[in-house]
């Protein structure tokens, strides 16, 4: 497995490219910048599949129009976000990341669904928190977060749908049980590593145990 981070709008969203040997990609939380993004996709001749949004802020979907309508692949999103998708604090945020509202989605994620990209598979985890219906993907003991957890500190919860014990509670259930050396990719920030939240995320630290 191969993966690409790019950088997109003015709240700096990580967006993720993740692709095989033979090419095949999906588009994980395209932000904004649907041009920057497609740049990558061109200049690795990567062949997209569809579009993954680990939840339905703004920020993480803002590029799912250009994207889909360029190559003609499909959004998914779980069913509890569909409604934040292009709610009205989402228009507000659209221009700051040079995005635009998406389209509706085409398919729903469920927790423990299996998603095959040639010789990868990803698997969904259903971490509610920060909204409804977030996300995690887990791919090859590399974790897509989105925006529950990052490098010394955890989502928000003060925004609509947002659950403070719920965050916690999916940290704790279905975040800290991985392997300590599994790699974290959140949704802003850099990397980490399960192993290394444990130890030094205050928030962790103060409230999972």
């Amino acid at each position: 497995m191969e993966y690409k981070k790019i950088s997109v709008g003015a709240l700096e969203t990580n967006c993720y490219i993740i692709f095989n040997k033979e090419k095949s990609a999906i588009i994980v939380d395209p932000g904004g910048e649907g041009e920057k993004i497609s740049l990558f996709i061109e200049e690795k001749k990567l062949k997209p599949l569809m579009i993954i949004n680990t939840h339905g802020h703004a920020d993480h979907c803002g590029a799912n129009k250009f994207l889909k309508e360029k190559y003609s692949i499909p959004i998914l999103i779980h069913e509890d976000d569909t409604q934040i998708l292009n709610s009205l604090e989402n228009k507000f945020i659209f221009p700051l990341m040079k995005g635009e509202p998406s389209p509706e989605p085409d398919s729903f994620l469920k927790d423990g669904d299996l998603i095959g990209l040639g010789e990868i598979t990803l698997k969904i985890i259903h971490t509610p928190g920060h909204t409804p219906g977030s996300i995690s993907i887990l791919i090859n003991g590399v974790l897509i977060s989105g925006d529950l957890i990052f490098s010394g500190s955890v989502g928000r919860t003060d925004l609509p749908g947002g659950s403070w014990s719920k965050l916690l509670e999916s940290i704790k259930n279905k975040i800290l049980t991985l392997p300590e050396e599994t790699i974290i990719l959140p949704g802003h920030g850099p990397s980490t590593t399960v192993g290394e939240e444990k130890r030094n995320n205050p928030f962790i630290n103060y409230e999972a145990y």
